[in-house]
């Protein structure tokens, strides 16, 4: 069993502190639903654990089994078992999915006899039409075609702990649904690579997508602290009283450097 730990986490972009002291434990089989306001940090959350250039560690530490990932490039963090399925997933003309996905295994020693079958068995899974398997990756795919894709990657390569940074962000009902419950189902099932479920942390502002995904715990973050956790009922309790029954919105200038650092993982 993998457990991410995060400890006293502070961190800073463009001269702004943005995390003010995180601490959250995720192991495998637990999904961790982490919601907030806008310019909470919840997106630099993702970029910090994941390695995005352009924002400072001040504080803290990141381990996933016991190995420090913030020594490691953003490459060697997916080696070791840490994917990201991303708000803005990045369009690349020219290079198929069976490409990225035949790289990324081979890269972590799996073979990739089968892949074929494996791929359209997962799209079946979650309504994605076969035919985008042949395109480039995610090109000229809406963006629920683009969630579902990103879903799709997620299974074929088992990571140990996935970090959904707003998964429901553009998706209608059906392809949410379609996501998260598969999602659901690698938290709950024993995958074939290592003999254990995924472990989830689930960036969202709404209780929709827990409906499906079903979080173990929630975390209420404002102004760069989680200012309170507990269970599923928290999620319901805040469509009721809002962030504001929990803490004040955050200041505009954290807002503002949070938004203007916001982008794809990988656009440098």
């Amino acid at each position: 069993m993998s457990t991410l730990e995060i400890r006293g986490l502070r961190a800073s972009v463009a001269g702004k502190e943005i995390l003010k002291g995180i601490d959250l434990t995720i192991k495998s089989g637990e999904v961790h639903a982490v919601m907030g306001p806008n310019g909470a940090g919840k997106s630099t959350l993702s970029a910090i654990i994941m390695g995005k250039p352009g924002y400072e560690v001040l504080e803290g530490t990141v381990t996933l089994d016991g190995v420090d990932m913030l020594a490691l490039a953003t490459w060697e963090r997916a080696i070791a078992g840490l994917h990201l399925v991303m708000q803005y997933p990045t369009e690349v003309p020219g290079v198929r999915l069976d490409a990225v996905l035949t790289e990324a295994l081979s890269t972590r020693g799996r073979s990739t006899d089968g892949l074929d079958d494996a791929l359209r068995s997962e799209a079946g899974k979650i309504g994605f039409e076969e035919r985008f398997l042949d395109r480039p990756l995610n090109v000229d795919l809406s963006g629920g075609e683009k969630k579902r894709n990103e879903t799709l990657q997620l299974a074929i390569l088992e990571p140990k702990i996935a970090i959904l940074d707003e998964l429901d962000s553009g998706l209608d009902i059906d392809a949410l649904r379609d996501c998260a419950r598969r999602v659901e189902a690698m938290s709950n099932d024993l995958d074939d690579s290592d003999g254990q479920p995924l472990g989830v942390l689930a960036i969202t502002h709404y209780n929709r997508l827990l409906e499906e995904l079903k979080p173990d715990h929630v975390h209420i973050l404002a102004q760069g602290r989680i200012v309170e956790s507990g269970g599923p009922e928290l999620a319901t309790q805040l469509e009721t009283d809002g962030y504001a029954a929990f803490a004040a919105a955050p200041d505009d200038d954290a807002a503002d450097a949070s938004a203007s650092a916001l982008g794809d993982l990988f656009s440098l």
